[in-house]
C-alpha cells in the first residue's frame, strides 16, 4: 500500500507555504499556470489542488463567499447539474501577525475536461476555502478536485481508468482530509507579496 507522505510546500516563490502531499505535482513544470495561481495534480487520481490569489471582492458577504466563489468556478467551466454539499459559517484564523476570515464550500458537479464535449463529464466534487486577508486587500482561495465518477469518454479514463477506486482503499489520504490540512497549514512568509505590510 503506498504511503501518503506530506510536506510543507512552498507556494508563489516561497511568499506563501501550504502542507499537502508529494504525490501532487507542480502542473506549471507541464503547462504555463497564470501567475495569480499555483496549481498541483495528481495525474494518477486525476485530483488536483490549487491556490489562488483575487482582488478582495468586498461587495461578497464574508459569510457567503465561499459559495459564492464555487459558483463562480462552476459558471467558468460550463458545469452541469451544480449541487452545494455543505458550506461553514465564518472563522477568524490567525495568520502570523494578521488574521484571515476563513469560509469553506463543498459542491459536486459534473466538468468536462479541457474541450471534450458534455458525453465526456467527470462527477467531480469540488472543495473550496475563501481566505479572506482584508488588510491585504486579497480573496485567497484554496480548491480541490476529486472526482467522483469518471466517464469512459472521458480523456482521464485512459491514466485513471473509467469509476475510481476511493483514496482509502487506495492507501491515500482522501481529498477532503488534503483539503483541510492545505487550509490549516495556510500560512504567508512574505507580506510584501500583497504588495503591502499586511499588519
Amino acid at each position: 500500500m503506498p504511503e501518503d507522505i506530506s510536506t510543507d510546500r512552498p507556494l508563489f516563490g516561497g511568499a506563501i507555504s501550504s502542507t499537502f502531499p508529494v504525490r501532487f505535482q507542480d502542473v506549471s513544470n507541464i503547462r504555463q499556470v497564470p501567475d495569480h495561481q499555483e496549481v498541483f495534480a495528481d495525474p494518477s487520481r486525476d485530483e488536483s489542488l490549487v491556490f489562488e490569489l483575487l482582488d478582495l471582492k468586498p461587495d461578497i458577504n464574508d459569510n457567503e463567499s465561499a459559495v459564492w466563489f464555487l459558483q463562480d468556478l462552476a459558471n467558468e467551466q460550463d458545469a452541469q447539474g451544480f449541487t452545494l454539499v455543505d458550506q461553514s459559517v465564518v472563522v477568524e484564523v490567525p495568520i502570523g501577525d494578521s488574521s484571515a476570515l476563513v469560509t469553506t464550500a463543498i459542491g459536486q458537479m459534473g466538468i468536462s475536461k479541457g474541450r471534450q464535449g458534455r458525453e465526456a463529464q467527470n462527477v467531480v466534487r469540488v472543495y473550496l476555502a475563501n481566505l479572506r486577508l482584508k488588510n491585504a486587500g486579497t480573496d485567497v482561495l484554496v480548491v480541490a478536485h476529486e472526482p467522483i465518477l469518471i466517464s469512459p469518454l472521458s480523456e482521464s479514463a485512459s491514466a485513471v481508468g473509467p469509476g475510481l477506486l476511493p483514496a482509502v482503499q487506495s492507501g491515500f489520504l482522501p481529498m477532503s482530509e488534503v483539503f483541510k490540512v492545505a487550509v490549516s497549514s495556510f500560512k504567508v512568509n512574505d507580506w510584501s507579496l500583497f504588495g503591502g505590510s499586511g499588519n
